[in-house]
């Protein structure tokens, strides 16, 4: 069996500028929660995507959980959130004892779609937060969403798990909001095997979270909590991991482009088959590259067909309101996100697949018209 093909998996960097920073923890033996990588990796990632300042977290997660308690969300409150997604942009909402209300994706963008946001401002006025996905690297119409929310006084969260690297009309996603978050889990375009970032121009509600992810202790000499804290903060180890990670995001961006471009010129004029949408205003990070299928071949087809090859790939996200755990929750839209999520398929996107891997793929899927 040929050595399996992944999904999407770490891709270290072969100058080994991870290995020089976490020598460099190692030898001056911070092995912590703090120290010089963390705060260089939170300047570092600041200036790289144009934000003011930014909170070193242990997950992407847990940045999604600070920013939705920085924004005052509590018990009862009503928080917007996209129904196709992963469960990780949800779940925070619950951890706050809110209720999720979750918004259709359109055709356009595969993202929050900004009239089923209308809608639901006019059936929840009283909303208190509203999180945007940026969807596979895929940047969500911002213009219109961050409008609706200025409308409304309602905090924007954008969560950027999926889209570091990726540009709306010139400006890095992650920085529209009042927060961004990134996360660098495993399987994204730079990883720190577990990992996440919070963005803000706000100071105060950064140092405010940094605060709140180190337990919330208070200054004084003994320990003294004042509020309620959590274990969220990221590692000094973890932390050399991402500033050599970040050194090669941008030849990860180009790589995951060639690939999606390359799929799209293979298959795409294959009955039926349609990839996932690129507007003009919308510089993706192509992090998925995705297809629709509209046709007698079905995604559970094109999955088998690679499985039996040892070629990993996936369903497009199922939507939040399908999920047994979410579905007593209100979902604004008109099936969007279902029909992607039943016709949808993520290919191959491994950094490190070679054009022989990618022609291989393509000639396993040819087969099947």
């Amino acid at each position: 069996m040929a050595d399996r093909i992944y999904l999407s998996s770490p891709h270290m960097s072969e100058e080994g500028y991870e290995q020089q920073y976490v020598k460099e923890a190692f030898d001056t033996n911070w092995i912590a929660p703090l120290g010089e990588n963390v705060n260089q990796f939170e300047k570092e990632l600041a200036e790289k995507v144009g934000s003011k300042h930014a909170a070193a977290l242990s997950s992407g997660t847990a940045a999604i959980h600070l920013a939705l308690k920085a924004a005052g969300v509590g018990e009862g409150d009503i928080v917007f959130c996209p129904s196709l997604t992963f469960s990780a942009t949800a779940n925070p909402i619950i951890y706050q004892n809110a209720t999720p209300v979750f918004i259709d994706s359109n055709e356009e963008t595969w993202n929050m779609d900004p009239d089923a946001l209308e809608e639901a401002f006019k059936k929840y006025p009283e909303v208190k937060a509203v999180i945007v996905v940026h969807l596979y690297g895929l940047s969500a119409d911002l213009d219109r969403i961050t409008e609706l929310c200025k409308k409304h006084n309602v905090t924007l969260i954008e969560d950027a798990a999926e889209s570091l690297g990726t540009y709306y009309k010139g400006q890095h996603t992650g920085t529209f909001g009042d927060y961004g978050i990134y996360s660098f889990n495993g399987n994204k375009i730079i990883t720190t095997s577990g990992g996440g970032m919070l963005v803000s121009g706000d100071e105060e509600r950064i140092a405010k979270t940094r605060f709140w992810a180190t337990q919330s202790r208070d200054k004084a000499r003994h320990y003294q909590h004042s509020e309620l804290g959590f274990n969220y903060r990221m590692s000094n180890v973890v932390a050399g991991i991402g500033r050599g990670q970040l050194k090669v995001l941008d030849q990860r961006v180009a790589k995951k482009r060639y690939m999606f471009e390359f799929y799209k010129r293979e298959l795409g004029s294959l009955e039926g088959v349609s990839f996932m949408p690129v507007n003009e205003w919308n510089e993706p990070n192509f992090w998925l590259s995705c297809m629709t299928l509209h046709g007698k071949v079905r995604p559970v087809d094109i999955m088998d067909a690679l499985e039996a090859e040892n070629i990993e790939s996936r369903p497009i996200w199922k939507p939040m309101h399908m999920q047994p755990y979410f579905q007593e929750y209100d979902f604004v839209g008109e099936g969007v996100s279902e029909r992607l999520f039943e016709n949808g398929v993520c290919l191959p996107s491994d950094t490190k697949m070679t054009d022989e891997n990618l022609l291989k793929v393509v000639e396993i899927i040819k087969k099947l018209w």
